[in-house]
């Protein structure tokens, strides 16, 4: 095990924690999301909301594992540019939009790079 294995591992973990801790509030107050989402002039916010979590989750659990991490980041990173757009855009919102923009550079950074040697996948470039 070498160091940026190890690295690419934290890295993952790190990058993929907030949708988790994302899609879990979605789930505890998804009616208060709801909510929000119509605010922001969403339709079908509960066929919407539902699939955020499903990408949320599903995309987090997908780069932690290393298992087929660049669909997983892709998916995520898609997901992000959309609820980004929507959500981030206005004056207020600078900072939100810049971590955005970080964890999106992460994102690609994982679709790029792949998991590393700590993972599902077992390897880099894989």
């Amino acid at each position: 095990m070498d160091t940026d294995d190890v690295l690419a591992l934290v890295g993952r973990l790190f990058v993929a924690i907030i949708f988790l801790a994302s899609a879990f509030g979605k789930i505890t107050n998804f009616d208060g999301t709801l909510q929000f989402m119509e605010s922001h002039g969403m339709p079908a916010v509960n066929l919407l909301c539902a699939g955020a979590i499903a990408v949320e989750a599903l995309g987090a659990i997908s780069v932690i594992l290393g298992y087929k991490t660049r669909w997983g980041a892709a998916a995520l990173a898609v997901y992000l540019v959309a609820a980004t757009w929507v959500f981030h855009t206005g004056p207020d919102q600078r900072i939100q939009l810049l971590k955005n923009l970080a964890i999106l550079g992460g994102l690609l950074n994982l679709i790029a790079r792949g998991p590393g040697g700590i993972s599902l996948e077992g390897g880099g470039k894989a």
